[in-house]
């Protein structure tokens, strides 16, 4: 199971009820189940209109989850005109029903004995004021002068420079040739002594 702290649960819950808002998901609820459920802390309710309008809210909480990293044990659907789907996401489980279904399950009533998370506080959070930008000056631009435009064209990439030598090829084998003579004069006297 995967797990998340508190706060970061609670940013994940303004987000998604802020998603879900924007979206037009009508009788939003959210329910702190922690010490009443073994399968997750919070359940969020809310009605769709119809089932396109059901995936569309589906789709934005996956959008959600993906962004924080949640991952998502599973998502049941009762099937195409069911009217009713879940989503786990380990800490927050998700259900979207169409009205009538919404009624049938009844899970407001089952979780009677859950604490109401306060959704006007929670989406005032989300939905703070960002600190003003302060709006920086644009900067100024040297003119281009011919010299430096020449430069760029000349060299595109700087090259590895090589050292050649500059003594002429005879002369590099000359002493070559001498440590020969030299050592075969150091094992001759070697080897009379």
């Amino acid at each position: 199971m995967a797990t998340v702290s508190d706060a970061q649960t609670s940013s994940i819950l303004r987000a998604l009820v802020a998603a879900l808002e924007d979206k037009k998901a009508e009788q939003l609820k959210v329910m702190n189940v922690g010490g009443l459920s073994d399968i997750t802390d919070f359940l969020v309710l809310a009605t769709g209109n119809s089932e396109p309008h059901l995936r569309a809210l589906r789709i934005e909480a996956e959008k959600i989850f993906d962004a924080a990293k949640l991952p998502i044990a599973g998502t049941e659907q009762g099937g195409y005109g069911s009217g009713w789907t879940v989503m786990d996401a380990y800490q927050i489980m998700v259900h979207f029903f169409t009205a009538e279904q919404r009624v049938n399950y009844a899970l407001d009533k089952l979780w009677k004995d859950a604490v109401e998370i306060d959704l006007k506080t929670m989406a005032a959070k989300v939905a703070a004021p960002a600190k003003p930008k302060v709006a920086k000056a644009p900067k100024a631009k040297a003119p281009k002068t011919a010299a430096k435009a020449k430069t760029v064209k000349s060299s595109p990439k700087p090259r590895a420079t090589v050292k050649k030598s500059t003594a002429p090829k005879s002369a590099a084998k000359k002493p070559a040739a001498k440590a020969k003579p030299a050592a075969a004069k150091a094992v001759k006297k070697s080897t009379q002594k």
